[in-house]
């Protein structure tokens, strides 16, 4: 897809902490710029940043995909959870311990401007305004973002602690 008119700009956030994080989340980078009708704008740089949730486990490797795509958010998310599955990914199992280790993790953060409120589907993210580990990375290819119902997402970094997150070389 190149410059279609009825292309929907949305921002993907891409994590793990299983495995050869930094190579999955190039790999995954390519994986987003071949799903149909859609293509990568931006790719962040890799961020380490502690573990949120259950945090008895490895750091994760963070990082943010800006799109554009013509796909609808739900068939996008489809998209989403296909190439997770192809780095290994088990939802299924993943749920047994929420934010617990995973090889990849594809998160929608952001659709247009768009409020979704769907079964299997929240948009914006509903944690995004108090992750600094999405926001930073978010912030790095879409400066200027805005969380609907929440304001510019440079405001909500600022409420938060983000002195944890390392940019990697």
């Amino acid at each position: 897809m190149r410059n279609a008119p009825d292309a929907v700009a949305c921002v993907v956030g891409l994590g793990g902490n299983v495995g050869d994080v930094a190579t999955t989340l190039r790999a995954a980078f390519d994986a987003l710029d071949s799903v149909p009708s859609t293509r990568l704008v931006r790719a962040s740089g890799l961020y380490r940043t502690p573990a949120w949730g259950v945090t008895a486990q490895a750091d994760f490797i963070n990082a943010a995909a800006l799109l554009d795509t013509a796909l609808p958010a739900h068939a996008l998310l489809d998209e989403l959870l296909a190439i997770e599955r192809a780095f290994g990914r088990d939802r299924e199992a993943d749920d047994a311990q929420r934010w617990g280790p995973r090889t990849l993790d594809l998160d929608l953060l952001l659709y247009g401007q768009a409020r979704i409120d769907e079964p299997g589907l929240t948009v914006p993210h509903p944690l995004l305004h108090a992750r600094a580990f999405a926001l930073v990375p978010l912030l790095e290819v879409a400066p200027d973002a805005l969380i609907p119902g929440v304001g510019p997402a440079v405001d909500a970094l600022a409420a938060i602690a983000s002195d944890d997150i390392r940019a990697l070389g």
